[in-house]
């Protein structure tokens, strides 16, 4: 009942991803991995919280292991569970339990999405004791140094059943994140879809017009990543007007009237 093979070096980060530092990010998500202290990255959806955590990946040289959290995730998921496979019983690691073994980053995906009782899983691991308890195998999983736990979740869509427990949250060193400046964001549209850089700026105003609407209509305004969609259709050649209509208007509401208001402001800039 042995676990089965696991290859480390296929999560690893082989190239340098595009990231451009809009604070200390950086600095501090290296000092808090220096001291062994799991990091917890809060920010709108589609701001770069993912990229973020695959550059420090590729920087630290270490495996990044990524799960994308869900209603239905159980912690056997993330620990592990026996199969049966080929007549036998063998006990399957979950991807919790293999960044353990390889001293890898885990970065669970918007956490608050998970059930609570699942999140509860993570507490060993993530204050003095380091340690993942594998119940059904009896044996208590001590981190290695290299390891480091990591979790993001949109403050933006919090509420008493979606909010992460104090519980969780002050076992972590918190790093807060936005949408960069107008002069970054658009030195990111270019250099991720290759667009001139008059389109960027178009694309980052009319975004900045959108996340003006939050609260007043829209539950979120443009992120960088509907940008950087709407950009490489028109790098291929498709009507501005339309790439914001296709890659960002449907994509931030379904209300008729607020997709006209959206609609005109694109028109209005390009």
């Amino acid at each position: 009942m042995e676990a089965k093979s696991f290859k480390p070096e296929e999560y690893f980060v082989e190239t340098e991803p595009y990231y451009e530092p809009v604070g200390e990010e950086i600095d501090v998500y290296e000092a808090a991995y220096k001291n062994q202290l799991p990091i917890l990255l809060k920010g709108p959806t589609g701001c770069g919280k993912t990229r973020f955590m695959e550059y420090m990946s590729w920087r630290l040289k270490r495996p990044l292991i990524t799960v994308s959290c869900h209603d239905d995730l159980t912690a056997s998921d993330l620990v592990g569970r026996y199969l049966i496979t080929g007549g036998e019983t063998v006990w399957v690691d979950g991807p919790l339990a293999r960044s353990v073994r390889a001293g890898s980053i885990c970065y669970l995906d918007e956490i608050v999405e998970a059930r609570k009782d699942t999140t509860v899983v993570i507490h060993p691991l993530c204050d003095d004791r380091r340690v993942l308890p594998m119940e059904k195998l009896g044996e208590l999983l001590e981190a290695p140094p290299e390891f480091c736990m990591a979790i993001s979740y949109n403050p933006g869509y919090q509420s008493v059943l979606k909010d992460l427990k104090q519980s969780t949250r002050q076992r972590f060193v918190a790093l807060e994140f936005s949408y960069p400046d107008a002069s970054i964001e658009q030195k990111i549209v270019e250099k991720e879809t290759g667009v001139d850089a008059n389109t960027a700026k178009q694309l980052v105003k009319f975004a900045h017009m959108t996340r003006n609407l939050k609260g007043s209509g829209l539950d979120e305004g443009a992120s960088t990543r509907l940008l950087v969609h709407a950009a490489k259709l028109i790098e291929t050649g498709i009507n501005p007007i339309t790439a914001c209509k296709s890659c960002i208007s449907q994509a931030l509401t379904d209300d008729a009237e607020m997709l006209t208001a959206i609609n005109e402001l694109s028109s209005s800039v390009f």
